[in-house]
């Protein structure tokens, strides 16, 4: 009887030990099949960093257009969106910080931002947008290609055909300008201005500036010196375009707009022309998409917007209105949109009364 349950409690044991060892087994191998599966879905996230050189809608805009782009081809971004405020001392602060933090890809909007990326960060790729002259900036030295871990896109616009067509409907003999002194991309700008204004035997009447703060006590300055106003795509200039508005209005005198972005606010500028800026965006967007796909920068070339479905022509109606300027009907036909009544409207679905 003894032996009988020695060897029963024997067997017992010996079976319960192959039991839990078959469960152990089936559990191990359970894991080994949902571990790899769990890794499969999980998409790791890539890390953008993106920072402008100062807020304004060109290029708040753009900044919104390139993570519309990543989202739509699928990618899990970390964003890190800086903002230098316009202080240059910021921007290279920012370009530190990135490089530290070694994201995939860092893109910088508005020339001063890009340039000082590409001063502090030689091995992550550079995306710059909104950069009017790449060259000049020395950010890439064709636009035939990349340079190194540098592309981007350019935002140049045709001022002397702006400029002719100010002068042709305002009747402009003494022109106004303001940029900023200490920022290559409006320094540029000033060059293109100033040949383009030669040309056409207008007289170029310029106020330096430095900082956003200084842009009111310059519009108000050379409103009364001249005919009209043109604005490139000067960022810290547009920052502040209400005060030249009020100062150009107060003396009864247009405003071409080289930028069409903040058309969308209000108006206040007999023509707001220039590259539409979400579409600079898009095209960023594209070039930042090429990369984390495993293109190299150095293959990509620089991007002008030169197509006209990229560029918009606004006419303010009621800027003409109150500054009793005619409007040829070639350039009523070419608009894309008016300003009336304070309201932005789409060209089809206005009437123009011609006279």
């Amino acid at each position: 009887m003894t032996k009988f349950r020695i060897f029963s409690l024997a067997k017992l044991a010996v079976i319960a030990f192959a039991f839990l060892a078959l469960v152990s087994c089936n559990e191990e191998k359970t894991e080994s099949k949902i571990s790899p599966q769990s890794d499969t879905n999980s998409t790791p996230k890539i890390a953008v960093g993106i920072s402008k050189i100062i807020m304004h809608p060109a290029l708040d805009t753009v900044e919104y257009a390139i993570k519309e782009v990543l989202a739509s081809r699928g990618f899990s971004v970390e964003y890190d969106l800086q903002n230098a405020n316009g202080d240059i001392n910021t921007a290279g602060a920012i370009a530190a910080k990135f490089k530290d933090q070694r994201p995939n890809v860092v893109v910088g909007i508005g020339t001063p931002m890009a340039v000082s990326l590409a001063a502090a960060i030689k091995d992550i790729p550079i995306v710059f947008s909104t950069v009017t002259d790449p060259i000049g900036a020395k950010l890439v030295s064709t636009v035939e290609h990349g340079e190194g871990n540098i592309t981007g896109v350019s935002d140049a616009i045709p001022s002397d055909e702006h400029l002719r067509i100010f002068k042709e409907i305002a009747g402009i003999k003494t022109l106004g300008y303001i940029y900023t002194s200490n920022e290559a991309n409006s320094v540029s700008a000033l060059e293109i201005v100033q040949s383009a204004a030669k040309k056409l035997d207008i007289k170029l009447i310029t106020q330096s500036i430095s900082k956003t703060e200084e842009v009111k006590q310059a519009a108000e300055a050379i409103a009364g010196r001249v005919d009209g106003i043109y604005l490139s795509t000067d960022n810290v200039v547009f920052s502040a375009l209400p005060s030249v508005i009020n100062a150009f209005a107060k003396a009864g005198k247009p405003i071409f707009a080289g930028d069409a972005t903040q058309a969308r606010s209000g108006g206040g500028c007999l023509i707001f022309m220039g590259v539409n800026y979400y579409k600079v965006g898009l095209a960023t967007g594209e070039i930042v998409a090429q990369i984390l796909n495993g293109t190299s920068p150095d293959k990509i070339p620089v991007k002008f917007m030169n197509e006209p479905s990229e560029s918009d022509f606004v006419i303010d109606l009621d800027v003409v209105k109150k500054l009793k300027i005619t409007i040829p009907e070639s350039y009523l036909l070419q608009a894309t949109a008016f300003i009336k009544d304070g309201k932005y409207i789409e060209k089809d679905k206005i009437e123009v009364d011609e006279n």
